[in-house]
C-alpha cells in the first residue's frame, strides 16, 4: 500500500497499538508524516518493540494504559480526529479458561472507550475490530454479516456485544461507527511465545525447528486465513471513507477464501522448504469448524479488495522471517519475538 492522502494535519488513536494488528497500523500512518499517532496499550499481550522505532518522534505518542480505566480512555482521545480501537483481549482457549477477564477487557473496556469517543467533539469517526466468532454456531457459508448464530465461546459472547453497544451508541446518541469482523490475520509481529498464539506462528515455529506441529482434530477445519496488510487498508478505507458513516455498520474483512489446516501446513511446508508430516489431536472446545467470508458488502461499502491472498501471504510472511532469522542466527528469542 502506498499513501494516497495527505496525513499532515491529522491525529490518530490506535488502541491496543502495541499489539500486532495495532502495532502494523501504527506503522503504516507513520509513513504518512501525520499530525500525530497516540498508542494506547497496557502491554498485557502487546509489546514495546512493536513501536520502539517511533517512541523518539515528536508526532508519536505511547500512554501505558488500561482501556478498563474510563479517565485513561477520555485523556488518550483528547484531540483526536480517527479512532481505530483494536484493543481486546483476543483468543477462543484463553477466554473459556478465564472468562470473566475476557469479559471485563473486551466488554467493559470496549463501552469506556466507546463512551469516550462520543463525547470528544474532535472524533471524525471510530472503527473498531469485530471478530468473524460472532457467527458462532450458524452453519451458512460464506457468512454473511446479517446471518449469525449463537455465541460458542465467551470472547465470540464478547465479541457481539460490542456491536449491540455499538448498534444501540449508533441510535439512541447518534454516534456511528463501523465494525470489521476480521477473519483469522496473520503476517509479521503475530506471537508464537504465548499459549494462545495463533495457528500460523504456531506453524511457522514448528517448521523452523523441525518439530510436527499438532493440529486439533483431523486438520480439514477451515479458515478464510487473511494477511495484514488487507485489515491495515480496511481501517484505512474505514476511517477515511467519503462522508460521515450512516448508522452502525459491521462488514467482514477477508479474502473470501477457505484453507484447511492441512492445506495451510502445506503451504507452509513448501515456503520453509521442509518435509514434516503433522500430528493431529481432538478439536479445540469453542472452535467454529469452518469459516469462509462473503466480503460483497466491504467491497460495495469501502472499496476494500484483498490485496494478499493466503498463499502468497505466507511467503511474504516467511521471507520476512527468514530475512530476520538470518540477521540474528545467535538471538532465537529475537526471532521468536518477530514472528
Amino acid at each position: 500500500m502506498i499513501h494516497i492522502r495527505d496525513l499532515s494535519g491529522s491525529t490518530f488513536l490506535i488502541t491496543g497499538g502495541a499489539g500486532f494488528i495495532g502495532s502494523s497500523i501504527v506503522d503504516y500512518l507513520m509513513e504518512g508524516n501525520p499530525k500525530l499517532v497516540r498508542v494506547l496499550d497496557n502491554l498485557s499481550t502487546g509489546k514495546i518493540g512493536n513501536i520502539e522505532a517511533h517512541l523518539h518522534k515528536s508526532n508519536f505518542e505511547f500512554i501505558e494504559g488500561d482501556i478498563r480505566d474510563y479517565e485513561t480512555c477520555q485523556r488518550s482521545v483528547r484531540g483526536i480526529q480517527y479512532l481505530s480501537h483494536q484493543a481486546a483481549l483476543g483468543s477462543v482457549p484463553r477466554s473459556i479458561n478465564d472468562p470473566l477477564q475476557t469479559n471485563d477487557v473486551n466488554i467493559n473496556g470496549f463501552l469506556n472507550m466507546l463512551e469516550a469517543a462520543r463525547n470528544e467533539p474532535s472524533i471524525i469517526k471510530m472503527v473498531y475490530a469485530a471478530s468473524s466468532s460472532t457467527y458462532g454456531d450458524h452453519p451458512g457459508l460464506p457468512k454473511v454479516e446479517h446471518q449469525i448464530g449463537k455465541p460458542l465461546s465467551p470472547y465470540a459472547v464478547s465479541k457481539l456485544v460490542n456491536e449491540l453497544y455499538a448498534d444501540v451508541f449508533s441510535k439512541v446518541y447518534g454516534f456511528n461507527t463501523i465494525g470489521l469482523r476480521y477473519f483469522n490475520v496473520f503476517g509479521p509481529k503475530q506471537g508464537a511465545d504465548n499459549a494462545y498464539a495463533a495457528v500460523i506462528p504456531l506453524f511457522l515455529k514448528a517448521a523452523k525447528t523441525g518439530n510436527s506441529p499438532t493440529i486439533n482434530g483431523d486438520g480439514e477445519t477451515s479458515r478464510d486465513f487473511t494477511y495484514i496488510s488487507n485489515v491495515v487498508n480496511a481501517n484505512m478505507l474505514a476511517l477515511f471513507g467519503s462522508g460521515k458513516i450512516q448508522g452502525h455498520e459491521v462488514v467482514n474483512i477477508a479474502c473470501g477464501q477457505q484453507t484447511t489446516l492441512n492445506q495451510l501446513w502445506v503451504l507452509i511446508c513448501e515456503a520453509m522448504k521442509v518435509n514434516i508430516e503433522p500430528s493431529y489431536g481432538p478439536h479445540r472446545k469453542g472452535d467454529v469448524l469452518h469459516s469462509l467470508a462473503n466480503i460483497e458488502k466491504a467491497e460495495g461499502l469501502l472499496q476494500y479488495t484483498p490485496e494478499v491472498l493466503v498463499k502468497e501471504g505466507v511467503e511474504l510472511l516467511v521471507k520476512a522471517y527468514v530475512g530476520a532469522y538470518g540477521d540474528k542466527k545467535k538471538n532465537h528469542e529475537s526471532v521468536n519475538a518477530f514472528i
